[in-house]
């Protein structure tokens, strides 16, 4: 049976997450995920703990778990993700947060310009999952930097979460494997497909989008010592 082209694109990425928002939260506020657990929010936390931004934004921030840490550490942090459900999850957690904290927000309308803001930080966890709209996403960064501002990429490890499939840039199935069984009752429904990157992929897109990188790090989890994401940092080149 032949792929079905509506399901692999970015629309597709955006539906299911609408679908799955209510177990997703559930899930991540249970710390049902080991991988998360153990390793990946630390290691978002640390690499933006250690960049020293007195402002950041959280680019696809779920149900706001990563911008209610950095604000518990005295960043200006807001969050902007499409799913509403999630940005509503966002805000009833965080009740004595600004009302500009979180805001929805598609990616299309931020490479359009919707936000008329600079931060010192702007962060993506596990939270560039398409194609064409993750590239028009990051051409706008450079745009949303302050002076000396850098960007944050956390992702899933290219040549692990590839699998057994060739190691080129494509469309992939998601699932919920590994995702443990969310606190309430809510069930998962269809995961959402997300496009692969190779590593080499990933540099170009972010020199093609006007930044320079300037770390790569692979978190290793404390049991198998195998790399549990893949973290990349970049910044806007200085002036010459």
């Amino acid at each position: 049976m032949p792929p079905d082209t509506r399901h692999y694109s970015d629309a597709g990425v955006l539906e299911a997450w609408h679908e799955n928002a209510e177990p997703w939260t559930e899930t991540v506020r249970s710390k049902a995920i080991e991988s998360r657990r153990l390793v990946t929010d630390h290691a978002i936390v640390d690499a933006a703990l250690r960049l020293a931004p007195r402002s950041a934004l959280d680019l696809g921030c779920g149900e706001g778990w990563l911008t209610r840490a950095l604000a518990e550490c005295d960043i200006r942090a807001y969050g902007v993700d499409a799913v509403p459900a999630l940005v509503e999850a966002a805000r009833q957690a965080d009740p004595g947060a600004p009302a500009d904290r979180y805001a929805c927000l598609s990616y299309q309308a931020i490479a359009r310009g919707a936000l008329d803001a600079r931060y010192d930080l702007v962060l993506c966890n596990f939270s560039l999952l398409g194609f064409e709209v993750v590239a028009e996403l990051l051409a706008a960064i450079p745009g949303l930097l302050a002076p000396g501002g850098s960007v944050l990429i956390q992702t899933l490890h290219p040549p692990l979460a590839g699998g057994d499939a060739p190691y080129r840039d494509g469309w992939r199935d998601g699932d919920w494997t590994g995702c443990g069984k969310s606190a309430g009752t809510a069930a998962f429904g269809e995961p959402a497909p997300w496009y692969f990157r190779t590593i080499g992929s990933w540099i170009s897109l972010i020199r093609s989008s006007g930044l320079e990188l300037r770390e790569l790090s692979e978190p290793l989890h404390p049991q198998t010592r195998q790399p549990a994401s893949l973290i990349l940092v970049a910044a806007a080149p200085e002036p010459r």
